[in-house]
């Protein structure tokens, strides 16, 4: 391989020839190798859209010469397209505060501006990345400021519309499976009838609250640390910039973000994205019970509950032959333990730190917006792949209702509990229907024991007369 020599204020380092980052780069490369991942795409874009941000409101605020300035903001265009993706290798595993990301696109965005105005690839001149992309910043406000607009831009992009859709495909079965009456279950036991699509109503439901609980971390999520430089006071920095940078990226995004209410708690807390964490991993539990009651539902095909039939998407077992397993469902669940995780590894990051930085914020980055990625991918799968091809299996969920013991229990209001759980007792111990059991000894009538005893009548509440 081919090096060039760049130069820092620790001296002289090799970098590839062909490189646009420079030694600061080469550094964190050589420093930790650590997991052989690195900051994600979706975190370098928002950390460029900053960079473009910023020079534009320098070149407004007469800080930096206009020349230099376009040549920024072209090459910040440029890796917003797309471009240069292979240029940004620093593990995730690095410096806490993120100075080495923040540094790596810093140097990429000069060399290729460097590049537009001269035709060669400099790191340094006349575009310099400290004394011109990073004017008026530091990494202590702009990896913070970076983690917002990459988190609110994915909920927007991605994670709302995914939800919003499972919402909907929910609904469309709930409204779908309404007239099919089944046994309800508690406790992993037969209890008193429900609707199939009541089931599936409470599912959709839980998903309606997760969307509004992710929103509801937006109002702190919004709030950009930009404008604080190194401990929050905005040394080396005009007093507008931050919020004429926080218009500018609201401009560019089309989310109305502002400067933050207070720099100091923007800076040396991440209590914001500790909420949107704890938000998703409540989604992340819902999206885990929704698939395990499906699992549960559709578990046989003959030997099982089998309310409810799966889509079949694979085959199921290397050794037997036939078998097909709810997969989907799996996956959802694996996610979910994800997820679970990842919150956990957000919550030990967002209180590390002391006095005015937080000193973990690469892996909350990282953590952050894979749970993001993790939960939008998931739940279109889970639509599209599962959810929208379940079909009810009617016959079943009235074989087990007419077996169901706790059919009883609209007796009780005409009987009394006591005498219903004798019935109760009988019924299970010579293996006889509620029903039966009550016309053969007479308990009512029979017309008001079918009445009494109708499972639709059970699923809309009051006492049946």
């Amino acid at each position: 391989m081919k090096y060039r020599i760049e130069k820092d204020s620790m001296g002289e380092i090799k970098v590839p020839a062909n490189a646009y980052y420079g030694a600061q780069t080469q550094r964190a490369v050589e420093n930790f190798p650590v997991s052989g991942e690195t900051m994600p795409f979706e975190f370098i874009k928002a950390v460029v859209l900053i960079k473009l941000a910023a020079a534009k409101v320098n070149m407004k605020l007469g800080l930096i010469d206009k020349k230099i300035g376009k040549a920024i903001v072209k090459a910040s265009k440029e890796i917003l397209k797309g471009k240069f993706k292979d240029q940004f290798p620093v593990d995730v595993f690095q410096t806490g505060s993120g100075t080495s990301t923040n540094m790596n696109v810093n140097e990429v965005i000069a060399t290729r501006a460097n590049e537009i105005l001269t035709g060669k690839r400099i790191t340094k001149h006349p575009v310099h990345p400290n004394d011109h992309v990073n004017f008026g910043q530091s990494s202590n406000d702009v990896i913070p400021t970076a983690i917002h607009i990459s988190s609110m831009l994915e909920l927007k992009n991605h994670l709302y519309p995914a939800l919003k859709k499972l919402e909907k495909s929910l609904n469309k079965k709930a409204k779908e499976f309404d007239h099919i009456v089944k046994i309800g279950r508690t406790h992993l036991q037969d209890a008193t009838p429900i609707r199939l699509g009541q089931e599936f109503s409470g599912f959709a439901t839980q998903i309606k609250h997760g969307i509004k609980r992710i929103k509801n971390t937006e109002n702190y999520l919004k709030e950009l640390a930009i404008g604080g430089t190194a401990v929050g006071t905005g040394l080396n920095t005009h007093p507008d910039f931050g919020k004429l940078v926080a218009e500018e990226i609201s401009k560019l995004t089309g989310i109305k973000f502002v400067e933050a209410e207070n720099h100091f708690e923007a800076q040396s807390a991440k209590d914001a994205v500790v909420e949107l964490s704890g938000a998703l991993k409540t989604v992340a539990v819902s999206l885990m019970k929704i698939a395990n009651d499906i699992r549960w539902m559709g578990s046989g095909p003959r030997c099982g509950i089998g309310e409810i039939f799966i889509p079949p998407v694979q085959p199921g077992s290397s050794i037997m032959p036939g078998k097909v397993n709810p997969v989907i469902a799996e996956s959802v669940c694996q996610v979910s333990a994800q997820i679970i995780g990842n919150d956990t590894v957000i919550t030990v990051a967002g209180q590390s730190g002391n006095f005015e930085l937080n000193v973990m914020m690469p892996v909350i980055a990282y953590n952050i917006l894979k749970s993001i990625k993790l939960l939008s991918n998931v739940s279109e799968i889970f639509v599209d792949k599962c959810i929208d091809g379940i079909k009810a299996n009617e016959e079943r969920c009235n074989e087990c209702l007419e077996k169901s013991l706790a059919m009883v229990t609209a007796l009780v209001p005409k009987i009394g509990y006591d005498k219903a759980a004798e019935i109760a007792k009988e019924a299970y111990e010579n293996n006889k229907t509620i029903r039966g059991l009550l016309i053969e000894k007479k308990v009512l009538p029979e017309e008001e024991i079918n009445k009494i005893l109708d499972p639709y009548k059970m699923t809309v509440g009051g006492i049946i007369k």
